[in-house]
């Protein structure tokens, strides 16, 4: 496994940064180890829902999760205002870092991951292969 680390400034957008250096760094099957942060304006796409919700405001990144690789990235976040108060969803693109985001992405080599249609879903889903020992 190959680790990666980046820190975010303010006004950054969380979900495209993320994309960006995955695709600047051919990480092909990469995951979310950790990321700790805060956020300004949030988009997120809530359970079984089509549109984004947007939310201003400063909330804190609890939590991060997800897969990353060259096609796409499915990422899914825990945030808290400042009352404590705990929201979730889907991350959207728009989701501007307020302080600072400090992400350690984890890549395998011997994978590779992809996304592609699945019947049951009805959506592209999450993919892994080996990578060819070739």
């Amino acid at each position: 496994m190959k680790l990666h680390a980046m820190r975010l400034k303010p006004m950054q957008d969380l979900k495209q940064s993320i994309y960006q250096y995955a695709q600047d760094n051919q990480v092909q099957a990469g995951f979310v180890l950790t990321c700790v942060g805060s956020l300004q304006r949030a988009a997120l796409r809530m359970a079984n829902q089509d549109e984004t919700t947007i939310l201003e405001g400063k909330f804190e990144i609890c939590s991060l999760v997800g897969t990353v690789e060259l096609g796409g990235i499915h990422l899914h976040i825990a945030l808290s205002d400042g009352t404590g108060a705990m929201i979730g969803g889907h991350l959207q693109d728009g989701s501007l870092i307020y302080t600072t985001a400090e992400i350690v992405l984890g890549q395998a080599h011997d994978l590779r991951f992809s996304r592609e249609y699945c019947a049951d879903s009805g959506y592209d889903e999450l993919v892994i292969r080996p990578v060819d020992a070739n």
